[in-house]
């Protein structure tokens, strides 16, 4: 928190600066401020913030149920540790068109760098499970124009997710991105892509950024950051890779502690101590308590 150099303006301008310049960009999903640190120190380029997994962290499906203000609290408690540029899903932005405007101010005000509004009906689902519903273009549309008139900083990057590629097929869902553009989004996130040459036909199709998805047992085939580049993508992002990997470490610990009595088996497994010190900044921390409390007040009269 003490320690983090840059505004979150500088931070919006880094997002814009790496959607300009032609590369693949790497953003893991952080499931909680100090997963957004370790993805920090690792050397990603950037933090994301997914809303199924903050339904999940609070033992929610992800179906709509957590709502605005928990998403605000959660996104500003990443975005607030990092240096890194952090954006955030918004669902359906929580309303109508107004709801979706008030959400972009308020993830603004947070230091988001940016968010993707979604195209589902409320209640929504995860995007790689059967029996989604979507709204009609209009109403998409209406929530875009909204979110995009509602920004104050001109970098917070709107992205608008599409899940109407397993509704209504691959090309009305392109027509639908393409209407999604015209409205005011600056980058698309086609989502449940079953194949590469569906990923390359979006690429084709539209000359803003573009966004992958590249969640774990879902529609489409985990594809590597060079197959990525390769087709011209601009984000990907893995939402839940973080909170599924430290949920199975629980789950195994917790089974040998059942089984064994005791821990003694399973700390090599475990960030030790002075790792997770050294990733809180413990000793700057600890340095700048120095820095205000090593004085002594003198017996000088005060003029």
């Amino acid at each position: 928190m003490l320690f983090t150099k840059k505004t979150a303006e500088q931070k919006r301008r880094d997002f814009r600066d790496q959607l300009a310049d032609g590369k693949l960009h790497q953003f893991p999903g952080a499931f909680n401020p100090l997963c957004a640190q370790l993805i920090e120190r690792m050397g990603f380029d950037g933090v994301y913030v997914s809303g199924a997994v903050m339904a999940a962290d609070l033992c929610l499906p992800d179906i709509g149920i957590a709502n605005q203000e928990e998403f605000v609290t959660r996104g500003k408690q990443i975005a607030r540790v990092t240096d890194l540029p952090a954006f955030i899903d918004i669902d359906t932005g929580f309303g109508e068109p107004m709801s979706a405007a008030r959400t972009i101010r308020l993830m603004e005000e947070a230091g988001l760098a940016g968010c993707h509004i979604e195209d589902q009906v409320m209640p929504k689902r995860c995007g790689h499970l059967d029996g989604k519903e979507i709204v009609d273009t209009h109403t998409m549309v209406q929530r875009v124009r909204a979110a995009a008139d509602a920004k104050l900083d001109p970098n917070f990057v709107l992205i608008a997710r599409s899940d109407a590629r397993a509704v209504e097929g691959l090309e009305a869902s392109i027509d639908r991105m393409k209407a999604y553009v015209d409205a005011g989004a600056d980058m698309i996130f086609p989502e449940a892509m079953k194949s590469e040459k569906e990923f390359e036909a979006v690429r084709e199709a539209l000359d803003v950024p573009i966004l992958a998805n590249m969640t774990e047992f879902g529609k489409s085939r985990l594809l590597n950051k060079k197959e990525l580049e390769d087709l011209g993508f601009n984000v990907v992002i893995y939402p839940v890779t973080t909170l599924r990997l430290a949920m199975g470490e629980v789950e195994r610990g917790l089974d040998h502690i059942l089984t064994n009595g005791d821990q003694n088996g399973i700390l090599d497994r475990m960030q030790h101590r002075k790792d997770l010190y050294d990733l809180l900044r413990y000793e700057e921390y600890n340095r700048f308590d120095q820095s205000l409390y090593n004085f002594e007040v003198g017996d000088t009269p005060m003029d």
